[in-house]
């Protein structure tokens, strides 16, 4: 094997690492305060949503996940599933009662995304750490008046905690 060959091979062997090593640790290094949505999220008595079922603004949920080939999703995700196997589920969420910047927060890995009328919502930005019991990604999104559709894919279980509330 070339020398050329070997630093590729041994650059793409160790890409996962280094990407992973690049991510935040700790509840402290998200980009906003996630104390609210953690503490919501990490409480054992947590209203349990079927796929398919209505999500609530405010309180954290557990949502109940499909296998990602029986789960119904309105849209393909934006990013195919990476893990396996793999866990997905849409939910319906009743339109603001006030427009505006929202945060959805998971507690643990999953890809997150909105539709607006059959679009994608493209996030306004997100935040995400490893370490932090209840909450591994926050992202934030622009919600009109409208009822939307939430769903979450490449979730390795069939079950994640989700909380849908204002950003500060």
């Amino acid at each position: 094997m070339s020398l050329r060959r070997l630093v590729v091979a041994a650059a793409l062997i160790g890409a996962p690492a280094l990407a992973a090593a690049e991510e935040p640790t700790g509840c402290a290094a998200f980009r906003w305060p996630i104390e609210a949505a953690r503490s919501a999220l990490v409480a054992p008595a947590k209203p349990t949503v079927a796929n398919g079922g209505a999500l609530q603004y405010g309180a954290a949920q557990t949502l109940k996940l499909a296998a990602f080939a029986d789960a119904g999703l309105p849209q393909p995700p934006e990013r195919s599933p990476k893990v396996s196997p793999s866990f997905a589920g849409h939910f319906t969420l009743a339109a603001p009662a006030k427009p505006g910047r929202y945060r959805v927060t998971i507690a643990s890995n999953g890809w997150v995304d909105v539709i607006d009328g059959g679009a994608f919502l493209h996030p306004k930005q997100f935040s995400g750490v490893l370490g932090c019991e209840g909450a591994r990604k926050s992202v934030e999104f622009e919600l009109s008046g409208r009822p939307l559709e939430v769903q979450l894919s490449n979730v390795a279980d069939a079950q994640i905690g989700l909380i849908v509330a204002p950003a500060d």
